[in-house]
């Protein structure tokens, strides 16, 4: 059973994380991988440089310096911070970010929005399957390749984990994507729902019910149903080791009765 798990930056904090994915990696090992994001930690520096954070849709509207930021806060202590706890619980993990072998292509999602924001186009497969082939777990920055850089235009692009996590699921063709996040399940008047379909989750993203985050893991969610993905869930961090916790997304018109 081949699984990708997304986990948000709150999620990170967490001292039940590493050990929750190393239990995961033991079950199954050469069949894990690990995409992460850290918002709160970018939030950090952005402040320390004295930008204020900015978002539209759930996704961080970025700058070139922003871009900076984001590589130094994902791909660099956020990756790594992951990769030794993991590493301290017995797991062979490799952090890595999209900008690493071409692992992720991105092209910009909408420039005039979001500035230099990228929705994923490619993934170098191959490149992940040697690595499970070989019992590694890689833990995955989503900081990607621009694929139209030139001119000057930086190299890279800042791509949201959720979409990341749902190109790389969809290209391995995974059996499941996990969502990770600080809530049980997608919220509907305050408590988590055990199924969704696609038309429902479009629905609670047009109502505002699923705004901000939430929406954008929605998004990805739909996304990797249509590329092929098995199933998609999204919760908390018990449901890394839980495999019927949390809210089950599932292709339009496919949710029983």
């Amino acid at each position: 059973m081949t699984r990708v798990i997304k986990v948000g930056g709150r999620p990170q904090m967490d001292a039940a994380l590493p050990g929750a994915i190393a239990a995961a990696y033991a079950a199954s090992p050469g069949s894990l991988v690990v995409v992460h994001g850290g918002g709160d930690e970018v939030g950090t520096l952005q402040r320390l440089y004295g930008i204020e954070a900015r978002f539209h849709g759930g996704r961080r509207v970025t700058s070139s310096l922003d871009l900076e930021i984001i590589r130094m806060a994902l791909s660099g202590s956020a990756n790594k911070r992951l990769v030794s706890a993991l590493n301290d619980c017995g797991v062979m993990a490799l952090g890595l970010s999209g900008e690493d072998a071409g692992l992720l292509t991105a092209t910009p999602l909408d420039a005039d929005r979001y500035g230099y924001v990228g929705t994923p186009t490619a993934v170098n497969v191959s490149l992940l399957r040697h690595l499970l082939a070989g019992d590694v777990l890689p833990v995955i920055s989503p900081v990607s390749r621009h694929s139209e850089a030139g001119g000057g235009e930086p190299s890279m692009l800042n791509v949201n984990g959720d979409d990341a996590a749902a190109a790389i699921a969809s290209a391995l063709d995974a059996d499941e994507l996990l969502l990770v996040s600080d809530v049980a399940g997608v919220l509907v008047d305050g408590d988590a729902v055990d199924e969704l379909d696609a038309d429902a989750a479009h629905q609670l993203i047009a109502d505002g019910t699923a705004a901000g985050g939430m929406g954008a893991k929605l998004q990805a969610a739909i996304a990797a149903l249509a590329g092929g993905v098995g199933r998609v869930r999204i919760s908390d961090i018990a449901a890394i080791e839980s495999l019927d916790r949390g809210t089950v997304l599932t292709r339009a018109g496919s949710v029983c009765a």
